[in-house]
């Protein structure tokens, strides 16, 4: 089959140039733009393509374009987490994640990327770890030293003459127990003697002799503490997770404290700045209370600027007064209150206030006097993806953008994935406030923000049924949505052996001998080849789907994840406005939970994979209960409270047929609510069986359960998603963000092949259409629902499942009791070989030693702790016989000689 690689396009109507350098090169390329507001997000994008240029900008996976305005330097050696700006103006110190390095200097006089500081082969100056906390390092005022945050302390820095770093020496925060220090900002006395830091992990501020590394000076102060500044004898820091608990509070968990939650949404209640007295060490630390989830502060003459990202707001606070003097709303869009996330400030010297919005993609722009004196809104600039630091260098502003052009990063791969990060690094000169408001309706262009975005009923129960209604509240003919989550594989990997689609057959390891169900479902439901999942792995994924967005706390961990992976388990990561299911709820609808967002699991010392096995087919075959009982549970009581207990989370070595089993007996008993959600793991692989078999586990429970659903009496009103989280493991043709989706319904299109632009997003948002669920955030409310996906004219022909060609016990080091799986035997020949080349017999107990490494099985089993590149290699070796390279390789390598193996894995427990 020939592939037809999709063109970038750019529109004749252009009007705008921007230079664009690509670190390492001078490259020169055009970027379109475009200007006035046009219709909702995805609508927009009609069958444009992730990586498409276009009169709007870029395509990029999260339902928006970029553009940004000045001059981009593309870094690509993974995401800007934090940076700061050299005293002198000359350099740009950022730390780097899911990357080979965790440092890089940008001259920003050359404008070039001067020096790489990490653990890979590729880095100019090595250093043990690419760990880095979430907020900049700091430069001393004199300009001769810089500090960067990891995981138990900070690597000290010289600076030398040229601005690029030398000598790094390691200053110690220890652990306390559990508690690692996770140190964030640090800033320095005005004699650059003493560096005080927030110890984020131990909620506490501490103070460090420059020159010895000694501490010398501890103060208690709120949860999670993240930025610093220090005005004249006060040090302010911005508290993430609030003031401590009181006795009364209700709690969640945020790395080992109980922080001040919400039950129902699990998001924080309080947001602070606390308040050091240095000229006074032993008196107590004051508190000023803000929005939520503070993080960038910004000094300038007596007003202190505190981002409040949850909150959507910066308050102002006089430092002569310690109190906060007002409240500036950022969020631009009146359709939708949440979801901008302020998260880097800076005042210009001609008196401007620029604030970035990460989620926007924008840097709003107002103009500001004195603190007392109300800010005014001017508008927005356009950034590239995420923009996360933002400053001021003369009259020039610098933003870092923590994702730069989304996963383009050059590869010598035959495709993209989603760990092939970019960030970039902008500059600009202020426009004019005119000229600010002209960009204005730009971003709102981009990311889709359009009046009457979300229409409410007024009418209740008069409007005639549809699938997918225009307004909230109004009836639809589907009363019961099941939302299937599955993890990590790419559009090309299961369905690009279809002829019909967009795919490229050399990628594909998991096709229709592996899937039979899935390639079935398509056959008869319709085939989405340009369907994408935006993060770019779990932690990320499960969020975009629970959540409709990734919110600050996880994006700005990402890649390290030192203090939490799972955000299930950290009330930092959780928005105001809730989750699907809380939302649901407050709709007056039911809910389910099959093991979607669980943290915990309890199991039976007998229950491995063999014996789970061998017990589903009991279940199947005699109807009894399980013999294995585990359980499942979540700190969030709100989704405790509607979980079925016995359905496993997430660990390979549970098979997902017996997930299937339990969920059939439940099913047997009970109606099905009106949101059903369910986790599916098993085609995450690193279980006992081999890839082949555990994805073809996952694609036959899948199967089963949309034939139990379809041959009951709850089809007729029935839809049902099947999404992968994310699509990180393994390569597209088109963009590693590209993904596998089913739309399952008597009221799904049938056959189609349908290539228009849908994300996670769009899909979140036909639920909430369906059930009538208010969006969560900016990001669902500009979405379009896929009502095209749907039809008016139900076929009720109900799904079929087909039996397994691939045997699920395939590759086990030892076969269950009951026996191995065994395929019809035309099927016998289409199963990848188990068996090892002679010659390569070495390079795969390599990789058997590796994998036992990984905590890919049992009660304490983390997705994604694998490290990623050769998570995926091991895969691609196992799915291919040991004999053909990865794409784009021209040997098959050992654990360690894996390009990108030094990237951090995805570790949350420490």
């Amino acid at each position: 089959m020939q592939v037809t690689r999709r063109r970038r396009r750019v529109d004749a109507r252009d009007h705008r140039r921007l230079r664009v350098w690509t670190a390492g090169a001078a490259t020169l390329a055009l970027i379109a733009s475009g200007a006035g507001v046009g219709s909702a997000s995805t609508r927009q994008f009609g069958d444009q393509q992730v990586g498409d240029i276009t009169r709007n900008g870029e395509v990029i996976s999260s339902d928006q374009y970029i553009d940004p305005i000045g001059d981009r330097l593309v870094v690509n050696d993974g995401k800007i987490m934090a940076s700061s700006v050299s005293p002198d103006g000359g350099h740009l110190a950022a730390t780097v994640a899911d990357g080979p390095v965790a440092l890089e200097i940008v001259d920003l006089k050359n404008w070039k990327l001067q020096q790489r500081i990490g653990n890979s082969a590729t880095a100019d100056l090595k250093i043990p770890g690419n760990d880095v906390g979430q907020e900049s390092p700091t430069y001393s005022p004199d300009g001769k030293s810089l500090w960067m945050a990891q995981t138990d302390g900070y690597r000290r820095f010289t600076v030398n003459a040229d601005g690029s770093l030398a000598t790094p020496t390691f200053v110690s925060i220890p652990a306390d127990g559990a508690k690692h220090g996770l140190p964030a900002q640090a800033v320095f006395s005005a004699d650059g003697a003493t560096v005080y830091s927030a110890v984020n992990g131990q909620n506490r501020v501490v103070a460090i002799n420059a020159a010895t590394g000694a501490i010398t000076q501890s103060w208690a102060v709120g949860n999670a503490p993240r930025e610093l500044v220090r005005i004249g004898s006060k040090v302010y820091v911005s508290n993430e997770g609030g003031r401590p608990a009181k006795p009364g509070d209700t709690t969640l968990n945020s790395y080992n404290t109980q922080v001040p939650a919400n039950p129902a949404t699990g998001a924080t209640t309080s947001g602070t700045v606390s308040v050091i007295d240095l000229a006074h060490p032993a008196a107590a630390v004051g508190g000023i209370d803000v929005g939520l989830h503070p993080t960038a502060l910004y000094v300038k003459n007596n007003a202190l600027f505190v981002a409040n990202t949850a909150s959507n707001t910066v308050s102002v606070i006089d430092t002569g007064r310690d109190k906060v003097v007002q409240t500036v709303s950022t969020q631009p869009w009146p359709e939708a209150s949440v979801g901008y996330e302020p998260d880097g400030i800076t005042v210009t010297n001609d008196g401007h206030l620029l604030v970035t919005l990460g989620r926007a993609n924008a840097v709003a722009v107002y103009r500001f006097s004195r603190a007392q004196e109300p800010v005014s809104y001017v508008g927005l600039l356009p950034t590239d993806y995420f923009p996360t630091a933002i400053a001021t260098v003369g009259n020039t502003v610098v933003v870092s953008n923590t994702r730069g052009i989304d996963a383009r990063r050059p590869t010598t791969a035959a495709g993209h994935n989603t760990h092939d990060t970019t960030a970039s690094v902008q500059r600009f000169k202020l426009p004019s406030d005119l000229a600010v408001r002209g960009y204005t309706g730009k971003v709102f262009q981009q990311n889709g923000w359009t009046d009457h975005a979300v229409q409410v009923a007024d009418n209740h129960g008069k409007a005639q049924p549809v699938p997918v209604p225009q307004r909230l509240g109004d009836p639809s003919t589907i009363k019961h949505v099941f939302l299937i989550v599955k993890e990590n594989r790419t559009y090309d990997q299961v369905y690009g052996d279809d002829p019909r689609g967009n795919g490229d057959p050399a990628l594909t390891q998991f096709g229709e001998n592996v899937t039979p169900n899935q390639h079935a479902l398509e056959q008869q439901f319709g085939l989405y080849d340009n369907t994408y999942d935006i993060g770019t792995n779990s932690a990320e994924g499960h969020n975009w789907l629970m959540q409709a967005d990734d919110p600050e706390y996880t994006e700005s961990s990402a890649g390290e994840y030192q203090r939490s992976y799972d955000t299930e388990d950290d009330a930092l990561g959780h928005q105001k406005s809730g989750f699907i299911w809380s939302g649901a709820q407050a709709a007056g609808k039911t809910v389910r939970d099959f093991g979607e967002f669980q943290q915990f699991l309890t199991k039976p010392a007998a229950a491995s994979w063999q014996n789970l096995y061998c017990d589903a087919k009991n279940m199947a075959a005699t109807g009894e209960p399980t013999a294995l009982p585990l359980v499942s549970s979540s700190p969030i009581p709100s989704l405790n409270n509607v979980s079925l207990p016995g359905f496993p989370k997430f660990d390979t070595s549970v098979p997902d047929i017996y997930r299937e089993q339990i969920w059939q007996q439940d099913f047997a008993k009970n109606p099905p609510a009106n949101l059903n959600m369910f986790w599916l793991s098993s085609d995450h692989t690193g279980g006992p069986p081999n890839p082949a078999a555990q994805v073809a586990d996952n694609d036959l429970a899948v199967g089963r359960i949309v034939d139990t659903i379809s041959h009951s009496q709850y089809w007729k009103d029935s839809a049902i998603f099947v999404v992968e989280d994310d699509s990180q493991a393994g390569l597209d043709h088109v963009d590693g963000h590209r993904a596998p989706i089913q739309i399952i319904s008597p009221y799904a299109q049938h056959g189609v092949v349908d290539n228009r632009y849908y994300s996670q997003i769009t899909m979140i948002r036909t639920i909430e259409q369906i059930l009538g669920i208010h969006p969560m955030n900016q990001k669902d409310s500009a979405a379009t629902p896929m009502a095209t996906a749907f039809t008016n004219k139900p076929d009720f022909t109900p799904f079929t499942a087909v039996p397994n060609r691939t045997s699920l016990t395939l590759g086990l080091p030892t076969p269950p009791s009951c026996g191995n799986d065994v395929v019809a035997p035309q099927f016998a020949a289409a199963a990848p070989s188990t068996t090892v080349p002679a010659d390569k017999k070495q390079l795969a107990d390599q990789w058997s030693q590796w994998e036992s490494k990984q905590r890919l099985t049992g009660p304490d089993a983390v997705p994604d702790f694998a490290n990623p590149a050769q998570m995926n290699h091991l895969t691609w070796y196992q799915t291919h016989g040991w004999t053909t390279p990865y794409p784009g390789e021209n040997k098959v390598y050992a654990p360690d000689q894996v390009p990108g193996g030094l990237i951090p894995s995805s570790d949350s427990d420490g």
